[in-house]
């Protein structure tokens, strides 16, 4: 038996996106993917990641690292010998063979980064391990989802970028942001970058691609969010009614390669759909200009079927009518397009 269900008129599908990390399914002798390493070999991560405990070492990958930027890919011996603290070249020879193989490698022409230890250098470089950002709140110039009111803020924990309304106090999102973009732009352009850095993430994943191994990304649509309060703050009753007025799909990724994991209103894995980009196009807006946090009181979601999963997105402007019918693994199966404008 299928049910529809209409969501409540303030709901907002652009609301509770967020994104946490897991350990991966492991089964047997299998490791988690680490930078550059394959699991596969006989090769221990902990052993790999131990030998960067030197400041040596990371002194002669953060002088290939340079070396490339300036369009040198291989450095000889003596040269990154003068650019580390090394004391001698029988001790720099020592640290430099710890590093052979899995970071660094050895050509006929000197030393060059592996694939693993140039994203080493570059996280290193970036702060991403050892950084941690904070910010005081911004103005973001976007009416809340939830109340429409333009009081809403962005603020930094922990290299975390929350988005809220300071009118009806209700979060938005929580995402991650790399420490080096917090760093590398201004107020003005931090929100511009964060916005674009998650729907790229977002994107590559709705196309099955986690963003950060290239593993399979799966898709699951379904009710994954926990049961919330109404909008008094009194508990839900748990009552089926109840409880299916009050559950909203959403579709979760998981990549068991890496424990990458997010969780997003349908509407957001949508929004890039060749059908979504056009019809938007046609009415003289690029979709692309609507930031995470608030894409357009226009959308609407509903749960058309259980059994087999169906969800309809659906927008609306000028009297045209977009829908994108939604399947348990996020393909759209069906679109449809009434009003003036459908051909």
């Amino acid at each position: 038996m299928t049910k529809e269900h209409a969501l409540d008129a303030e709901f907002t599908p652009t609301a509770f996106i967020e994104m946490t990390e897991t350990e991966p399914t492991q089964t047997g002798d299998e490791l988690p993917e680490t930078i550059g390493i394959e699991p596969e070999g006989d090769d221990d991560p902990t052993d790999a990641f131990a030998v960067l405990g030197n400041e040596v070492r990371m002194a002669a990958l953060r002088a290939l690292l340079d070396a490339e930027a300036e369009g040198e890919e291989t450095l000889a011996f003596s040269e990154l010998f003068e650019a580390t603290s090394a004391d001698n070249t029988a001790g720099f020879s020592y640290h430099l063979r710890q590093l052979t193989d899995h970071f660094v490698r050895k050509t006929d022409r000197g030393y060059t980064l592996t694939y693993a230890g140039r994203e080493i250098a570059r996280a290193i470089r970036a702060g991403t391990y050892t950084d941690s950002v904070d910010f005081d709140p911004i103005a973001v110039d976007d009416p809340c989802p939830f109340c429409g009111k333009e009081r809403m803020e962005a603020h930094g924990e922990d290299n975390y970028v929350v988005v809220e309304c300071r009118a009806c106090e209700r979060p938005t999102l929580t995402l991650p942001f790399p420490p080096g973009g917090h760093r590398a732009h201004d107020p003005e352009g931090l929100l511009p970058a964060f916005d674009r850095h998650h729907r790229h993430r977002l994107s590559l994943m709705a196309d099955g691609v986690c963003p950060e191994c290239s593993a399979p990304a799966n898709a699951h649509v379904g009710y994954h969010d926990a049961d919330e309060g109404d909008e008094g703050g009194e508990e839900v009753a748990e009552t089926t009614e109840n409880a299916d007025r009050h559950r909203r799909p959403q579709v979760r990724f998981d990549c068991e390669r890496c424990g990458c994991r997010l969780r997003s209103p349908v509407t957001l894995a949508v929004l890039e759909h060749p059908a979504v980009i056009s019809f938007y196009h046609r009415h003289g807006i690029d979709i692309r200009d609507r930031p995470v946090w608030n894409v357009g009181d226009e959308w609407r979601e509903a749960v058309v079927s259980e059994d087999p999963w169906c969800v309809r997105v659906s927008t609306e402007l000028d009297g045209d009518v977009l829908a994108l019918f939604v399947a348990e693994n996020l393909e759209v199966v069906t679109v449809r397009e009434t009003g003036q404008t459908a051909s």
